[in-house]
């Protein structure tokens, strides 16, 4: 007989949602930490990578500004920096709930993934450039291009963001992740963060910023991250700007099957306005509710929270185990999602079951 060797240490990966553009989703069930290392940081792309050298990178600031500016790596290096702690979740995290289904990625819980970016603030550079009288909007456009299913031309992924958010102090031009440069397959080597908006707003990287006096149309911006909420219609439609209030369910899994006994139920909890305030656990289908303990509660509002609830439990049989959270605007997770077209935003009260032998 061979001699037991010691078992192997078992690791989370990423699970493949798509290959050719890449989608990869972060095994949020099993992430103990509230730092997602690059290696398990979900991937969401619309096109091919693109192909850049750091060597000779260079930010053309220009549109609707006193003086075009042409930022070499090393300017951007030498202005005042500041690192923010900031979740990125794409606006199709969890969309192979909704019922009806719709088309698109089938996302499960792991199209979310935070960390510490570091960069220069967006206002800073707007500020070098100067904003002329009437500007409206900030365009930032990456590298990534292709041709899209429902459209002809070639497309850059371009994004806008509206004056206000572009010059809040938090919104940065990033180039480190994690005290790293940021990773390619995650924008290298400059990517905007826009703290507590969808991660489509998180333009990767960076070709040129563009103020503009007019609102923005690109595809990625008038056709797409948009709410649809008409299946044979567009009326009604508004934008995908701010995160959901929204918990998610780490321990115990799915379909678990457990003894009678003490168990441990937690999760994380996150917000795109405010900060989490509260998060309740059900046991029972929703009949009671009782309040989980947030472990790191901050109120930066930019990361997630951890959240624990001690179950004892002595009767065997099937159980279906809830969660929901409020932030402090007073929003609330719903028992059912805003079903839009497109799948974004889903938000309903997470759900597993479990059976107790």
């Amino acid at each position: 007989m061979m001699p037991h060797s010691h078992n192997p240490v078992m690791k989370p990966h990423l699970t493949t949602r798509s290959l050719h553009p890449e989608s990869q989703e972060t095994p949020i069930q099993f992430i103990e930490t509230d730092i997602i290392y690059n290696h398990l940081f979900y991937r969401q792309n619309h096109f091919s990578y693109p192909s850049l050298s750091y060597s000779n990178y260079w930010l053309p600031i220009n549109g609707f500004v006193l003086t075009q500016k042409l930022l070499s790596m090393q300017d951007l290096l030498k202005l005042p920096s500041k690192k923010v702690k900031v979740i990125l979740e794409c606006a199709g995290n969890k969309r192979s709930f909704f019922d009806p289904k719709v088309f698109g990625e089938q996302w499960e819980k792991g199209a979310i993934s935070q960390g510490y970016w570091k960069g220069v603030p967006l206002r800073t550079l707007l500020d070098l450039a100067g904003i002329r009288e009437g500007a409206k909007e900030v365009i930032v456009e990456g590298y990534d291009y292709g041709k899209r299913t429902d459209l002809d031309s070639i497309y850059t992924f371009a994004r806008s963001l509206p004056l206000e958010k572009a010059l809040h102090p938090d919104t940065i031009i990033a180039y480190e992740y994690n005290n790293q440069p940021i990773p390619f397959k995650h924008g290298y080597p400059l990517r905007l963060i826009v703290p507590q908006w969808y991660g489509m707003a998180s333009v990767k990287w960076i070709k040129q910023i563009t103020i503009t006096d007019s609102n923005f149309k690109g595809p990625f911006q008038s056709i797409d991250y948009v709410y649809y909420p008409h299946k044979e219609s567009n009326k009604d439609t508004k934008p995908v700007t701010n995160i959901n209030v929204n918990s998610t369910i780490q321990k115990p899994l799915d379909m678990d099957v457990l003894n009678t006994g003490k168990h441990l139920i937690k999760g994380i909890a996150w917000t795109g306005k405010g900060y989490i305030t509260k998060v309740e656990v059900s046991t029972d289908n929703g009949k009671t509710w009782l309040n989980a303990k947030i472990e790191n509660e901050n109120s930066s509002g930019y990361d997630w929270v951890s959240w624990s609830y001690e179950w004892s439990i002595v009767d065997k049989g099937e159980y279906t185990i809830l969660s929901r959270a409020t932030d402090s605007t007073n929003r609330i997770q719903p028992t059912t999602p805003f079903w839009n077209k497109k799948g974004y935003g889903y938000n309903a009260i997470d759900k597993i079951k479990v059976k107790i032998e």
